[in-house]
């Protein structure tokens, strides 16, 4: 049966029943829940650890009222990076490759940034959409033009997560795929196309944890902007 390089990308099933939900859920196996014990093992400690300096580096660039979102911040961050990391592993689903996921995650989250600056402060919230000192006749057409912008963001954030990770896999499948095509018949060349491959598999590590980084810093931006 041939199959398309696209068909990596479609949610799995068994008995025509989605497995989607398992995939979503599976990560938070892999995390050990916290103990009272003063000692505990390295790899819990290595992950509060990772979590607090996650904490620390998304709640920079907010004021106190914005630490109230350091939990949903910090989970989303853990949940989006190891779910990319381990969509890198053969022969598994990444959800995050799904445009419907990604916009699931980023509409809500950037509606509730917006509608907490207008509830709070709704003068300045709706004056990022007139800078100041704007020409008369320029008013209309800048309020258009940000208003646009404010919201595509949404959009831009679900295709950021959803293209670059989607072209990542692509890469490596077709590098895969010419290296076996090549092992039989140019040795030295699929030699070559291999180290290409490994050096591609790591460069998509570090953009699967950028990728999740820069959907939750925007995030935290877009809600400094509101608070």
């Amino acid at each position: 049966m041939n199959l398309s390089f696209f068909d990596q990308f479609m949610s799995p099933s068994l008995l025509g029943i989605p497995l989607i939900l398992i995939s979503l859920l599976f990560p938070m196996l892999l995390f050990p829940s916290p103990n009272s014990r003063w000692i505990s093992n390295r790899y819990l400690t290595l992950q509060l650890w990772f979590l607090h300096f996650t904490t620390k580096q998304l709640l920079t660039p907010l004021n106190k009222k914005g630490h109230k979102w350091a939990l949903i911040l910090t989970s989303l961050m853990i949940f989006l990076l190891t779910i990319n990391l381990l969509g890198l592993l053969p022969y598994t689903f990444t959800p995050t490759t799904q445009l419907s996921m990604n916009m699931a995650l980023a509409f809500p989250l950037w509606l509730a940034t917006l509608l907490t600056g207008l509830r709070n402060q709704p003068t300045a919230s709706l004056g990022h959409l007139l800078p100041e000192g704007t020409p008369t006749p320029l008013i209309p057409a800048l309020i258009l033009i940000e208003t646009t912008s404010l919201l595509i963001r949404p959009l831009a954030l679900g295709v950021r997560l959803t293209a670059n990770l989607t072209a990542g896999h692509l890469l490596i499948q077709l590098i895969s795929t010419a290296t076996t095509a090549l092992l039989p018949i140019m040795p030295a060349v699929s030699f070559l196309t291999i180290t290409i491959l490994l050096l591609l598999t790591i460069l998509e590590v570090a953009v699967a944890m950028i990728q999740a980084y820069v959907f939750v810093l925007l995030l935290s931006l877009y809600l400094q902007e509101n608070i």
